[in-house]
C-alpha cells in the first residue's frame, strides 16, 4: 500500500469541523490551512443565527487572532482572498438534527465532504445539563447520523477530553465505551430517558416559573456539575487563592495543544477510509510525567522572574497559598477562616441595618467560588489513573519511520518536552495573557 504523507493527505480534500471556535479548532484550522494550502475547502460549523453573522464569528474569533499572522505575512494582501476560497462560515448547532441546516445544505455538503473532525463540546463542568446533554451527547449522535448520509466520507474523527473515564485509578486503556454502560459498576445510562428527564423538568418549570427562566437555568446547572489548570495560574497571579487543595506526587497528564493536533491529523491519515475504531489518547504522563510538585515549582519561578508590579513600578511579592493533601481538611479550614466569620458578619448586618451588605455578598460570592473550584478540581489533583499510550506510541513509531518529513513536521512526541521550560516559557505566560485579554475585553464592554 503506498505511504502517503500527512499533508498530502489533506490536499483537494473537503472537511467539514464542528468546535472551530474553540481553542483545538482554530489551531487545527490554521496548521491544515499552513501545511496543505492545496486543501480545498473547510467548513467551519458555528452557532449564528444567518451565514453573515457565522462569517462574522469566524473572521473574529478563528481567522482574526494572532495564530494565523504566519499565514497572514505569507500571504500579504492576499491573506483575505486565500481566506475566502479555503473556508466557508457555516451556521449551524450540533444540538440539532442535520445541524439545523435547511435540506438542500444537508445534500449539498453530504456530498462533498471527505472528513468530518468534530471537536464541539463543552467542558465546563458548571454547565447547565441540558446544554451538556444536548451538545456532548446529543450532539455527537446528530454528527453521525449526518455522517452516514455523506456518499464520500473516508474518517470521521472524535475529539474528547481522557478525562472522561471519571475517577478510574490505575491504568485507562484505549478502548471505546460500550453504549448504555455507566463508569460505576452496575449502572446502567439510558441517554433517551435522560433527555427526557431534561425536557420533563424544563417543562415543570415554565409551569412554576411562566416567563422566568432564572430558575430554569439554575436549576438545570445543579444536574451537571472551565476546567483548566489555567485558572490556578491566574488566581494566584491575582492573589485570590489562600490556600488550596494540593498533592505534589500525583502526575497530571497535561500535552501542549500543537502536539493534540499533529497527532489528530497523523490518526486521520494512519486510519484513512478504514473501517475501524480506533482510540488514541494524546496523552503525556506513561512517557513523560509531570508532577504536580513540578507545576507548583514552575509557577512560582515564573512569577519570581514576572512580578506584579504596583503604580510606581515596584515588584509585589505574592503569597504562597496554604496546600492541603486532603479534600476535607480544605474544607474544614475553609468553615473556621472564613465561613464562620462570616456569619458572624451577616449576623452584625442584621443587627446594624445592613451597613455591610455590600462586603458581606462579595466576601461571601469569593467563599463559595473558591469552595466550588476546589470541589471541581478535586478529582483532578488526587488523580490515581494513568492512560495508556500504546496506540499512539505505534502510531508515532510508524511516521518515525516513513521516509518523510512527518515526524518533524507533526511532532507529538511527548518525550521531548522539558517541562519546567515549557510551564515558564510558554504556558503560564500564554495563560496570564490570556486572562489579562479577557479582563481588557469586558472592562471595554
Amino acid at each position: 500500500m503506498e505511504t502517503v504523507s500527512i499533508a498530502e493527505r489533506f490536499r483537494d480534500k473537503t472537511i467539514l469541523i464542528t468546535g472551530a471556535t474553540g481553542f483545538l479548532g482554530k489551531l487545527l484550522v490554521e496548521k491544515i490551512l499552513r501545511v496543505q494550502p492545496e486543501v480545498r475547502k473547510l467548513y467551519l460549523l458555528v452557532r449564528a443565527p444567518d451565514a453573515i453573522a457565522a462569517e462574522e464569528r469566524v473572521l473574529t474569533e478563528v481567522v482574526g487572532k494572532g495564530l494565523f499572522d504566519v499565514l497572514r505575512e505569507q500571504y500579504g494582501a492576499g491573506f483575505n482572498s486565500f481566506i475566502k476560497e479555503k473556508i466557508y462560515a457555516l451556521p449551524g448547532d450540533v444540538m440539532h438534527e442535520n445541524f439545523g441546516l435547511e435540506s438542500y445544505e444537508v445534500l449539498q455538503l453530504s456530498q462533498k465532504v471527505d472528513i468530518i473532525v468534530n471537536g464541539a463540546a463543552t467542558t465546563n463542568f458548571m454547565e447547565r445539563y441540558d446544554v451538556a446533554l444536548a451538545t456532548n451527547v446529543a450532539g455527537v449522535m446528530h454528527l453521525c447520523q449526518f455522517a452516514k448520509q455523506c456518499d464520500n466520507l473516508k474518517m470521521v474523527l472524535h475529539v474528547s477530553t481522557a478525562y472522561v473515564a471519571g475517577e478510574q485509578a490505575g491504568q485507562l486503556l484505549e478502548k471505546p465505551f460500550q453504549i448504555g454502560r455507566a463508569l460505576r459498576l452496575d449502572y446502567q445510562l439510558d441517554i433517551e430517558a435522560e433527555l427526557q428527564l431534561v425536557d420533563s423538568i424544563k417543562s415543570e418549570l415554565r409551569i412554576k416559573c411562566s416567563s422566568d427562566d432564572k430558575l430554569e437555568k439554575t436549576t438545570m446547572r445543579k444536574l451537571g456539575l472551565k476546567r483548566t489548570i489555567d485558572v490556578i495560574f491566574v488566581a494566584y497571579n491575582d492573589q485570590t487563592l489562600p490556600c488550596f487543595i494540593f498533592d505534589g506526587s500525583v502526575i497530571f497528564d497535561l500535552i501542549p495543544g500543537d502536539m493534540v493536533i499533529n497527532a489528530m491529523m497523523a490518526a486521520i491519515n494512519s486510519q484513512w477510509n478504514k473501517r475501524a475504531q480506533v482510540i488514541y489518547h494524546v496523552t503525556s504522563a506513561h512517557q513523560n510525567p509531570l508532577p504536580l510538585s513540578l507545576i507548583e515549582e514552575s509557577m512560582f519561578r515564573y512569577f519570581d522572574i514576572n512580578p506584579r508590579t504596583s503604580k510606581d513600578g515596584k515588584a509585589i511579592k505574592n503569597k504562597r497559598p496554604l496546600a492541603f493533601k486532603r479534600l476535607a481538611y480544605f474544607q474544614a479550614y475553609m468553615i473556621l477562616r472564613y465561613k464562620l466569620p462570616l456569619e458572624m458578619m451577616r449576623a452584625a448586618n442584621v443587627l446594624l441595618g445592613g451597613i455591610y451588605t455590600k462586603n458581606y455578598n462579595k466576601l461571601n460570592r469569593d467563599y463559595n467560588i473558591l469552595m466550588t473550584v476546589a470541589k471541581l478540581f478535586a478529582p483532578y489533583v488526587f488523580f490515581k489513573g494513568w492512560f495508556d499510550d500504546t496506540n499512539l506510541r505505534k502510531l508515532w513509531k510508524a511516521m518515525a519511520m516513513d521516509q518523510n518529513d512527518d515526524a518533524s513536521i507533526f511532532n507529538f512526541d511527548p518525550k521531548c518536552i522539558n517541562w519546567s521550560s515549557y510551564l515558564v516559557n510558554t504556558h503560564i505566560p500564554a495563560a496570564i495573557k490570556y486572562a489579562n485579554d479577557q479582563k481588557a475585553k469586558a472592562r471595554s464592554a
